[in-house]
């Protein structure tokens, strides 16, 4: 079946969270993704409670739609046959820390006298250049640095991270962007170029409005749960038995939440009746919308509201969340024949494309077991005999 990306090949040397989330993200649009692994026990092993045939549920999830490889980097043979797979390949993606691909021969300017059409995606922790260019960098560490930790979490208590590793994934998404963007300028130009991001800039990116609010106030923002510095209706409220979410902006018409909730005094009194008023007692408005929302069940409140066009959720647990039936509508969640025996289920591609292809679901298939693909690889796409395939195996090169 034809796909958005079935003409491209990526090797793909990333390990941990965010090179393998974006390039699964373009596995799943058709690129033909090698997952390019060293020889050894990797972090892929699995135990305990989070683990499926031996293999690390981490991995897993960010792994499907790949051919795996086993290459040694460090040996000169090894390397030979990476060089010959990038004169076949279009992009090599590499999370790695600063400085690691020159050192192992895989780097842009090197790969570029390879194959000039080659586009070279790292992400680092830090960045290329800049003070903290060789430190170590982890979701936690980008988190807290960028300052988005400091506006997470509720006021007066300790700084927490996003629940979700949202440095690690934002630089995954902003990576499979910047491939695309690049393999755009290729179809005009023949070459390829380097693309390069890092967890930090892809999370400072990430603060946007908050920045902005920053940048032109002056005033250094802190947590303010799940409030919003400009929307005094929006947050989370306790109901008779649960917590519901209401997202109500100040753009919409504060009367529906007003006459839903049976208080359609509140659209004319003096407190209330301005965005700018509501923002100036927006704890006197929280505190009317809190006595009211007491009264029902969350249940009962959500199908008020949704008749009443209020913008308003439950609070999931991940359970939930993972069965709603709208997520579920959208394909989201998906299940995967493993390699290794079994199925697994995993979120889905965000992505939906109408042409290329119609149902992303026929097209899923299972994260590779470590070198499951060495010998396809290299006798399909490379042309190598079973013989020089036999020798490599034996030398440990692959």
């Amino acid at each position: 079946m034809e796909t958005a990306l079935s003409d491209v090949v990526i090797l793909d040397l990333t390990h941990y969270l965010a090179g393998p989330y974006g390039a699964m993200l373009l596995a799943d649009l058709g690129a033909r993704v090698i997952k390019v692994e060293p020889p050894g026990p990797r972090a892929r092993e699995g135990f305990g409670k989070y683990s499926f045939k031996g293999q690390d549920a981490y991995f897993l999830s960010t792994n499907r739609n790949k051919k795996g490889i086993v290459l040694d980097l460090k040996s000169e043979k090894g390397k030979q046959v990476f060089y010959d797979l990038v004169k076949k390949a279009d992009v090599v993606f590499d999370n790695y820390r600063y400085g690691v691909t020159t050192k192992l021969g895989v780097d842009y300017e090197t790969l570029n006298r390879v194959n000039p059409r080659i586009i070279c995606c790292s992400i680092t922790g830090f960045g290329a250049s800049g003070p903290y260019r060789d430190r170590p960098a982890y979701d936690l560490v980008i988190q807290a640095i960028s300052g988005g930790m400091s506006i997470t979490g509720e006021p007066g208590r300790p700084p927490v991270r996003s629940g979700i590793a949202i440095a690690d994934q934002g630089a995954g998404v902003i990576s499979a962007l910047g491939i695309m963007a690049a393999l755009h300028q290729r179809e005009r130009t023949g070459r390829g170029q380097k693309v390069e991001t890092s967890l930090l800039e892809s999370h400072v990116s990430l603060l946007v409005y908050e920045a902005a609010y920053y940048f032109v106030s002056g005033i250094v923002p802190g947590p303010i749960g799940s409030g919003h510095r400009t929307i005094s209706a929006y947050g989370t409220y306790k109901t008779k038995d649960d917590y519901i979410v209401i997202a109500n902006p100040e753009g919409y018409d504060i009367g529906f939440l007003f006459r839903a909730i049976g208080r359609e005094d509140l659209i004319t009194d003096p407190r209330f009746d301005t965005a700018e008023k509501r923002s100036i007692n927006r704890e006197d408005l929280k505190a009317i919308l809190q006595e009211a929302f007491k009264a029902r069940t969350a249940v009962e409140w959500l199908d008020i509201l949704t008749r009443g066009n209020v913008p308003c959720a439950p609070v999931n647990s991940l359970d939930k969340g993972l069965s709603d039936p709208q997520v579920l509508a959208r394909d989201m969640v998906i299940t995967v024949d493993y390699a290794g025996g079994g199925q697994i289920r995993q979120v889905g591609n965000p992505i939906k494309l109408s042409e290329t292809p119609s149902d992303v679901r026929k097209q899923f298939f299972s994260p590779p077991i470590q070198g499951q693909h060495s010998e396809e690889v290299l006798i399909d796409l490379l042309g190598y005999s079973k013989e020089r395939v036999e020798e490599l195996k034996k030398e440990k090169v692959i």
